[in-house]
């Protein structure tokens, strides 16, 4: 699309949460390895409200979550959980404002987008929000909110940053399946009409208000046509779950200035290939697709499959160095 915020080249970022608990030692790795691309670090080991649903229900404005043995349920005011997570928040923002004094620069920050979070929270009934179209609408319209309010906050600690919001969708190829199974678990939600869907992404991507927005999915078959018709500026995905299929909707999202966030490095720990062994894949699509080499490090930005959550902190450390390496491998070498 036209009118699609532009993406600035950056070689290389994280998806957003790491092992641990210090929000310090976690916005001290985000920024010092990614010196051109930091990411707001996020923590979900600290417990309820620092995962990733809780979270992002923290930054709802006029809908509240709380937890139940089931999930995040939403209720009529806030609780504790929504204070934890708002707290949670506010300990990950400060560690980033110390490490980030007089940065000017893309600065990442992420929130689960509203398909993902309408199938993850639930209504007083116990079934997802999925299931009723009116709550969608309103749980998209609260996160809208809430992430305008987040965005004027990160910009008010770290002014000179250039922000790009990363909405997470993990379940978004499910929501557009009917994949989603209900409380019982024994249907699934019926699926979701894909103009409904990508109309209600364009509003949440639109309150970016002008800056560019990512879509981050690590399920297989990205819906790469519809994140792109929804204006988003990069989709970010496990590049292991491509396939020869998705070779014409990769191409047409290159030529159409979607950037790539390149998931080549695993999220848990394995044992690390050599860098440009990482990208060698990437290359490898390149030529089949006949772009252009040097258009690789304006169109591709390295970074693991997925969250690193569930990998050790050592493995995390090291992979953040890696994808710097292979991004670096990247760019010097497009062939």
């Amino acid at each position: 699309m036209n009118d699609t915020p532009h993406l600035p080249p950056a070689l290389a970022t994280g998806i957003g949460s790491l092992p641990g608990t210090d929000a310090r030692e976690a916005a001290k790795a985000a920024t010092g390895s990614f010196e051109d691309f930091p990411h707001l670090p996020e923590l979900p080991a600290r417990g309820p409200g620092a995962d990733m649903i809780g979270r992002t229900a923290g930054l709802l404005v006029e809908l509240y979550a709380r937890v139940e043995p089931s999930g995040w349920r939403i209720g009529d005011r806030p609780g504790r959980d929504t204070r934890r997570a708002r707290s949670w928040l506010g300990e990950d923002l400060d560690a980033l404002e110390e490490f980030t004094q007089g940065y000017e620069g893309l600065l990442k920050v992420q929130a689960v987008g509203p398909w993902t979070l309408a199938a993850a929270l639930e209504l007083k009934n116990g079934e997802a929000a999925l299931s009723d179209p009116g709550a969608c609408r309103d749980l998209a319209a609260s996160l809208a909110e809430g992430l305008r309010q987040h965005l004027e906050e990160v910009r008010r600690r770290v002014p000179g940053a250039r922000l790009v919001l990363q909405l997470d969708e993990p379940s978004l190829t499910a929501v557009l399946r009917g994949q989603v199974r209900t409380a019982s678990g024994y249907r699934t939600h019926r699926a979701v009409d894909r103009q409904t869907v990508e109309a209600t992404l364009r509003d949440v991507v639109g309150v970016h208000d002008g800056g560019p927005v990512v879509v981050h999915s690590c399920a297989p078959d990205v819906p790469f046509a519809l994140l792109r018709r929804a204006g988003v500026a990069g989709i970010s995905f496990d590049f292991s779950l491509l396939t020869e299929r998705d070779d014409e909707v990769i191409g047409e999202a290159v030529e159409g200035g979607t950037r790539l966030f390149a998931g080549v490095v695993p999220g848990t720990d394995a044992p690390l290939s050599d860098p440009a062994g990482s990208v060698m894949s990437v290359r490898t699509l390149w030529r089949r697709l006949g772009l252009r080499p040097g258009l690789l490090p304006e169109a591709v930005t390295v970074t693991p499959a997925c969250g690193l959550a569930g990998a050790s902190p050592g493995y995390a450390r090291s992979t953040y160095a890696h994808c710097v390496r292979a991004a670096r491998s990247l760019a010097d070498n497009p062939e």
